[in-house]
């Protein structure tokens, strides 16, 4: 049975920033806003000339940053690995809010055949502003030479300030083993990137073709094959901002995880990846002001909204497939708010045998939308609430079916549940267990101790594990709400 929040306080020691104060999220929070005003100061150079304030004050933002990685690390090394970008001997964990500043830093280096920058304690405002405005005018020079004009140019103008690195091979052999969590964090941006870019394109009248699309459902597929839990952990992170995005990314991963569950093969999960990252398209037909109205809305926006569904299937019936029309995907699209009773809408006059697809994507997009904080529902569910009211809520009209697979898939505690445990520890559910018999049972990280002490570096803990008479060492006694504790669910998967 799936445990109620009722029941005694978690440990009153408890802090409110559990896991924020370690030393390496403080090296990680130095590496982004120096990345980030990076980010700010290339983007400005070249737009502005010096003067400008706007290049001054983004110089200045990035002068600071810098200070603050040296205070923390007593250097400051920028470099990149394939698509990751390393401030030390820190990776940059990709978020919402500097997903963009990652990519472009590292576009930048890779076009400049620059490996690396090593900075040196007190660059002033005239190095910086030198090195990238001569880092970012590289594409002009012939491949092969540039890192070797640029350290030319550097020398002329007396720059003495920064080392340019070459490819660090040894770097690059250390990290060549990219984690299978590291992989799903950038299968699962590139998929937020190309659907907000589809989404966009629709909006604005655009034919956009699926290419990036299609590739971003390959990753999501080859992820869920490969290590079906780090792609499923992802789906904690809900950004408010990016709803949209956010939640047809997040449905189209959950969505594959059940068709994989119930047993259907490659071919078929592309097909069911597609339709599930396009089943909302339709919302690029409505005002932003209806989407993003708060607060109770009137019939007309309310028929506006459900106006989506069949408005989807005009959307990708405009793609540019050639002959090929994403069939499935359009009956998803004007499906995946249907009941299988007959009910939800679009209502229609006769009855109607809901497809698999829309039956799973009904199941997914219920559960992702009844967990996330959006503009008309500030206080979400937790997922384990959710779960519990999928499976006891006949009146939902989901398929009973795919709700046992969902429940099969996470758990009964979910990934992205913070519980306390019968220790008194306060724990993240990371992924079901391994064992299909312990549902209950799931694999967590302890963020704090029975005394509420924070733990530092919280490892995965299979509380299934029995001690030498056969008991369980740590079993869950609630669930809790993390803003209680100003936890971010996020934060442990990216």
């Amino acid at each position: 049975m799936i445990s109620s929040n009722e029941g005694s306080h978690p440990p009153a020691r408890a802090h409110s920033e559990i896991g924020r104060n370690s030393d390496e999220q403080a090296a990680q929070r130095a590496a982004k806003t120096f990345v980030s005003s990076l980010h700010a100061a290339i983007r400005a150079i070249r737009l502005y000339p010096a003067e400008n304030s706007a290049v001054q004050k983004t110089i200045y933002d990035l002068s600071a940053a810098t200070r603050a990685v040296f205070e923390a690390d007593s250097e400051c090394t920028l470099r990149r690995v394939g698509d990751s970008v390393f401030v030390n001997d820190s990776r940059l964990r990709l978020t919402f809010d500097n997903y963009a500043a990652v990519t472009h830093v590292n576009s930048v280096l890779n076009a400049g055949e620059v490996g690396g920058i090593r900075v040196a304690e007190g660059a002033d405002s005239r190095s910086w502003i030198v090195l990238l405005r001569l880092v970012s005018a590289t594409s002009n020079v012939p491949q092969g030479n540039r890192r070797e004009l640029l350290i030319e140019q550097l020398a002329t103008s007396q720059i003495n300030s920064f080392e340019l690195l070459t490819s660090n091979d040894e770097l690059e052999d250390t990290h060549a083993d990219v984690d299978q969590r590291e992989r799903s964090r950038r299968t699962y941006f590139r998929s937020l990137d190309a659907t907000r870019d589809v989404m966009a394109a629709a909006r604005l009248g655009k034919s956009p073709g699926l290419k990036r699309v299609k590739r971003a459902v390959q990753g999501i597929v080859d992820a869920i094959l490969t290590d079906a839990s780090s792609m499923l952990g992802l789906t904690a992170l809900r950004e408010f901002d990016d709803y949209t995005f956010v939640h047809s990314v997040n449905v189209c991963i959950l969505s594959v995880a059940l068709g994989r569950r119930i047993g259907l093969g490659r071919t078929q999960l592309l097909d069911l990846g597609l339709a599930a990252l396009l089943h909302d398209i339709g919302k690029s037909r409505i005002p932003i002001e209806t989407l993003n109205k708060s607060g109770s809305i009137d019939e007309t926006d309310r028929a506006l909204l459900r106006s989506h569904a069949w408005q989807g299937v005009l959307a990708l019936f405009a793609l540019p497939m050639g002959q090929t029309k994403p069939w499935r995907g359009m009956s998803a699209a004007f499906e995946h708010h249907m009941r299988i009773d007959g009910s939800g809408y679009p209502q229609l006059r006769a009855p109607r045998d809901l497809s698999i697809f829309s039956k799973i994507i009904a199941v997914a997009d219920g559960y992702d939308a009844a967990t996330t904080t959006r503009v008309y529902q500030s206080s979400p569910w937790s997922p384990a609430d959710v779960l519990r009211g999928m499976r006891d809520n006949a009146r939902l009209g989901l398929d009973p079916v795919i709700v046992k697979a969902l429940i099969n898939l996470t758990g009964i505690y979910p990934f992205g549940t913070l519980v306390v445990l019968d220790s008194f520890e306060l724990a993240l559910v990371m992924s079901a267990s391994p064992d299909p018999q312990m549902l209950s049972r799931p694999v967590v990280r302890i963020l704090s101790d029975a005394q509420g002490n924070l733990v530092d570096d919280p490892r995965p803990v299979d509380i299934s594990a029995l001690d030498h008479s056969g008991r369980f060492i740590r079993t869950i006694i609630r669930t809790e709400n993390p803003d209680r504790y100003g936890i971010r669910i996020g934060d442990y998967f990216v």
